[in-house]
């Protein structure tokens, strides 16, 4: 039943988007990526998808700027014949004392986290009131549940998604959309392996202690989470056999926020 639906995913270049992108290409959905990173990786990556069958394209458009999130729906119109299924995935990260937090930190891991899923509901909506089904997916973390220290503005932002998944659920309830936000524990994805080295360097310990001390130490698995079991989780949600489940915020995590 996704076969010729359309995805646009956000943040999609690498780590769980891609793999999003690529599981739902393997179901026969076209798909719209977006992201930074080199463009070279980026056109091979689309290229693997298209191989899938399906169309896949591109947008380079800036998370922070709302007139390009605009842009980019209205694009997945033009070049995709709707958006049919939105994840909203795009995320940075960065760590420090509340009290040494920049500014300019906390503007753009809201702007990028928070406010750009706004945008892209936002304009997502109409096309999938109008196409008469619609499937929207957050991804948020399990810091969207718990808290951890030096993260003000990554744990405000994923708080906020949980709360911007459960209105625009209720909003679209009777539409034959749905909207969830996807938990995710620790994914050894790109973002979370360029911290492993500084926080080996400030802590001074090993790369690998700081994989099953510090970032597993509230994942009772003591496993990452993968991309492909993300993923999964993804497409089960864009089924008709979970068009019940809207409105959720569901942890893939391990067993971390069961504690």
């Amino acid at each position: 039943m996704l076969k010729d639906k359309s995805a646009v995913i956000t943040g999609s270049t690498s780590g769980i988007g891609l793999a999003y992108a690529h599981a739902l290409a393997d179901v026969g959905v076209n798909i719209m990526i977006n992201g930074f990173g080199d463009a070279d990786a980026i056109e091979a990556e689309r290229q693997k998808l298209e191989a899938k069958g399906v169309k896949a394209v591109y947008s380079a458009a800036d998370m922070t700027k709302p007139d390009e999130i605009a842009g980019m729906i209205a694009d997945a119109q033009s070049k995709l014949g709707g958006c049919d299924i939105l994840i909203n995935n795009a995320g940075i990260q960065f760590v420090s004392p509340v009290e040494d937090f920049p500014d300019a930190k906390w503007d753009a891991i809201i702007a990028i986290n928070l406010s750009s899923a706004f945008h892209t509901i936002k304009h997502a909506v109409p096309l999938m009131r109008k196409a008469g089904w619609g499937r929207i997916i957050n991804t948020a973390s399990a810091h969207a549940l718990v808290a951890s220290p030096d993260k003000v503005a990554y744990v405000a932002a994923k708080h906020g998604i949980a709360g911007i998944t459960k209105v625009v659920a209720l909003e679209v309830a009777q539409d034959n959309i749905t909207v969830n936000a996807i938990c995710p524990g620790y994914v050894l994805t790109p973002l979370v392996e360029k911290q492993i080295p500084d926080t080996a360097k400030a802590r001074g310990i090993t790369e690998e202690q700081v994989k099953h001390d510090v970032l597993l130490a509230a994942q009772p698995t003591k496993q990452f989470v993968t991309v492909e079991q993300v993923a999964a989780l993804a497409v089960f949600l864009c089924q008709d056999a979970a068009a019940s489940i809207t409105g959720a915020i569901l942890p893939i995590d391990g067993g971390w926020t069961a504690e």
